[in-house]
């Protein structure tokens, strides 16, 4: 069980790692209350009931009469707060880079597969509160759930302390992701670099299509393959269909000799 007193807001990335989280989840069911999260992060919510609809699935409200709201309006909000403090974020923390820069880190920033990672950070799959079918199929640890509630609880926290409880509660997980996706080059969009590089030769737009995709709902598996002129240049594969694309675009460049990575 994870502990409050091990949970620091600077340390989140360091301290946990997905296959430690995720190993938790699987042996330990019993599902965090939204009072226990509150209390372990850190993150002094006054009305606790913004916190428990946050972390409230649809599949949930199905089957239990006493929820009253999923987290879908959350998340709705949650995801237009995130924009306006990442942009405003990045802004002042790199005062040199350009706008184009800044767009590219921003959607790095809050794109699925990393608001999930986020999650994971801190076990917030635990205190997801998922309808029984859903549950048994994993999706506390499906990175598109993850995904939604941690948009939602970002959305309860708006709406409870406003900007500042918002910015309190994201800075530690932008300052350990910029920096890796700066040195990493995470935010080139592979698929934009080789649609320029297929225009500037004539050809048509790249054609991506899905040819195979396995494993449970929970954790499925798809594959693309990528052509350009109608010859296929490389395969992708991801947990998605967008995260198979870029994928497949990355091999594509690579393929190429262009050195996307």
């Amino acid at each position: 069980m994870v502990t409050a007193s091990c949970l620091k807001a600077d340390g989140w990335r360091s301290l946990f790692s997905r296959e430690v989280i995720l190993k938790e989840l699987k042996l330990n069911s019993e599902v965090e209350t939204p009072e226990e999260i509150n209390q372990r992060l850190g993150l002094q919510m006054s009305d606790i009931s913004l916190l428990s609809r946050a972390l409230t699935h649809r599949s949930y409200l199905n089957e239990n009469s006493d929820a009253v709201e999923d987290n879908e309006r959350l998340e709705f909000l949650g995801d237009a707060v995130l924009d306006f403090v990442v942009g405003a974020w990045l802004y002042n923390r790199y005062p040199d880079m350009l706008e184009g820069e800044l767009t590219r880190m921003r959607s790095a920033l809050v794109h699925t597969e990393e608001l999930a990672e986020f999650a994971v950070q801190i076990n917030l799959g635990k205190a997801m509160r998922l309808g029984r079918g859903e549950s048994q199929a994993g999706g506390n640890t499906r990175p598109a759930l993850l995904c939604d509630t941690f948009e939602a609880v970002v959305g309860a926290i708006y709406l409870d302390q406003n900007i500042e409880g918002v910015l309190r509660f994201i800075s530690p997980f932008l300052l350990n992701s910029a920096e890796d996706i700066i040195i990493n080059h995470k935010d080139e969009d592979p698929k934009s670099k080789l649609q320029e590089w297929a225009q500037g030769k004539g050809y048509p737009t790249p054609l991506y299509v899905t040819c195979n995709s396995s494993g449970p709902d929970h954790s499925k598996i798809f594959e693309v393959d990528v052509s350009v002129n109608g010859k296929v240049l490389a395969r992708g594969i991801g947990h998605s269909k967008q995260a198979a694309t870029k994928s497949a675009a990355a091999n594509a460049m690579n393929n190429l000799g262009l050195g996307s990575k």
